[in-house]
C-alpha cells in the first residue's frame, strides 16, 4: 500500500447510480461518448481513465454513485455537453493490480481495504480505479491502480 496525493487534473466526467455489476456496461456506453466530446471540442487528453466510485458498497446488489472521467489539458474555453470537472489532489491508499478483471476484487481491492483496516487511516468515502493499461474486455492482463481516499 502506498499514501499518496493524487494529481490536479481537469476531467471530462459522466455519472450514473449503478450497481458493481452494472460498471462494466455504463463504461462500454460512455467512454465513447467523451472521446467523441473530446474529438469534437478539440480538447488533449492528458491521462488514463478514471472510475470515481462514493460510498462503493461491499456487495453488488447496493447501487452507488459512479463517475467515468478522461482527464484533459485544461481547455481556454469549453462549450461543450459533457461536465468538464476539475478534481483537486486528494489523500489516498494506492495499490496497482496487476491481472485479469476477475482477480480485480480478489487480489486488488481485498487486501487493499484490509490494510488500509490494520492501518490508522480513515475512509474517505471515494475510492478510484485508474486504467493505466487496458487490454480490452476479457483480456488476461491489465494494470489498473486502486485508489481510496482517506480522511485528514
Amino acid at each position: 500500500m502506498e499514501i499518496k496525493e493524487t494529481p490536479d487534473m481537469w476531467a471530462l466526467r459522466l455519472t450514473k447510480r449503478l450497481r458493481i455489476p452494472d460498471v462494466k456496461q455504463a463504461a462500454q456506453e460512455y467512454g465513447p461518448i467523451i472521446e467523441n466530446a473530446i474529438s469534437s471540442a478539440g480538447l488533449t487528453p492528458s491521462g488514463p481513465w478514471l472510475f470515481i466510485a462514493h460510498n462503493l458498497p461491499k456487495t453488488g446488489k447496493i447501487p452507488f454513485d459512479w463517475a467515468i472521467c478522461r482527464p484533459v489539458a485544461k481547455p481556454d474555453a469549453y462549450q461543450g455537453a459533457i461536465e468538464l470537472v476539475h478534481l483537486e489532489p486528494i489523500i489516498v491508499a494506492s495499490v496497482v493490480h496487476q491481472g485479469s478483471m476477475r482477480t480485480l476484487f480478489t487480489q486488488g481491492y481485498a487486501p487493499l481495504v484490509a490494510e488500509i483496516e490494520r492501518s490508522r487511516h480513515v475512509f474517505s468515502g471515494e475510492s478510484r480505479e485508474v486504467y493505466h493499461d487496458w487490454n480490452g474486455p476479457g483480456a488476461a492482463y491489465h494494470r489498473i491502480e486502486i485508489q481510496f481516499g482517506l480522511s485528514r
